[in-house]
């Protein structure tokens, strides 16, 4: 009896299967075309990707920007696209020059140099004390040979690359031969990326007498533009979308200077005495790339010591500092103990 119902039997077990399976496939289908119409909903009402605006006018250094270009306004709206998107890099750059621009503002008004060139710091380094994978150092990314030619002292104890006040300087000198040389700041800001022999090249070759109509390598041909893409986001951060406190700024670092003309045997020594450790003292001096110093020639050198509030939260372990004072007695700077004088 058994054998002759089994087919029937597996027959309708199969038709069972069958139908639960149709219906679970239906019910998950079913499921998931609403989980989609949601999430497609939530995605459209939540996240915006907005095309952004240009100025109406656009300047770099005080030079009109041909906007009417085609190339040139694509170019511009790259890096504005790239910049407002890249929201972490960017927001960084707005703290940071809070910090940094000040200093820079006041020697490029002193040397004469169009203050739009912050900007060019900016994009160099990112407001950091960088090192490229060609050697170029610092916030204005100064090659070595570059930066002896303009003075400025570079070895493995002392690299003013890193020094911020005479980098700018030695910079300020390389703008303004570039200038006198090409005859427009904007020229001169591309040389600063390609060289002026390397421009002066590109220029003769291609028979033209500005940056925009000239055929470039991709890092040179973008360069103008990252800068103004910078400024324009920089002086209206609000407008491209970014919002942030004054107290979200990093603020200026207040410090005092020693002057010190003899060698000094242990920066780590010279810190404690200043009431302060070796990590504060490299903070406020990364040109000093060693923890000693070799002056057999008298050489006379600032060096920044933080005020008592910037001390008080650089230095972790004050309890160190303090033992330290308390068992060998700080230097008296008026009387220029060890060469050290207060300037």
């Amino acid at each position: 009896m058994i054998k002759r119902f089994l087919p029937s039997i597996l027959l309708s077990l199969s038709l069972l299967v069958a139908a639960y399976a149709t219906l679970a496939l239906f019910t998950a289908s079913t499921f998931e075309g609403k989980e989609n119409e949601k999430f497609e909903e939530n995605f459209q009402n939540n996240y915006k990707i907005f095309a952004l605006n240009h100025p109406e006018e656009l300047s770099f250094a005080g030079e009109e920007v041909p906007m009417n270009l085609i190339d040139v306004k694509e170019k511009f709206d790259r890096e504005l696209l790239v910049n407002t998107y890249w929201q972490s890099q960017t927001l960084l750059l707005i703290k940071r020059s809070y910090r940094w621009f000040p200093t820079i503002e006041k020697i490029l008004a002193e040397e004469g140099v169009p203050d739009d060139f912050k900007y060019l710091a900016l994009i160099e380094s990112g407001l950091t004390n960088v090192v490229s994978p060609a050697g170029a150092t610092g916030f204005w990314q100064l090659m070595k040979d570059a930066a002896k030619e303009r003075g400025l002292e570079v070895n493995s104890v002392v690299d003013e690359r890193y020094h911020l006040e005479k980098s700018t300087y030695a910079a300020c000198a390389y703008l303004k031969s570039a200038k006198e040389r090409f005859g427009s700041w904007t020229l001169a800001a591309a040389s600063y990326n390609m060289g002026m022999a390397g421009l002066d090249k590109q220029l003769e070759r291609q028979q033209a007498t500005n940056y925009y109509d000239l055929v470039l390598n991709e890092e040179t041909a973008r360069y103008i533009f990252r800068i103004m893409a910078a400024k324009t986001i920089l002086t209206d951060p609000k407008s491209y979308g970014f919002q942030f406190r004054e107290e979200d700024l990093y603020r200026p670092l207040k410090f005092d200077t020693l002057r010190v003309d003899t060698s000094v045997a242990d920066w780590v020594v010279f810190a404690f005495q200043e009431g302060i450790n070796y990590k504060t003292l490299k903070y406020l001096n990364p040109w000093l790339r060693d923890n000693y110093l070799d002056n057999n020639t008298g050489t006379a050198y600032s060096i920044k010591i933080p005020t008592e509030p910037l001390s008080q939260v650089l230095v972790n372990d004050k309890e160190q500092v303090a033992n330290f004072a308390r068992s060998r007695p700080s230097e008296n700077h008026e009387e220029g103990g060890e060469g050290h004088t207060v300037e």
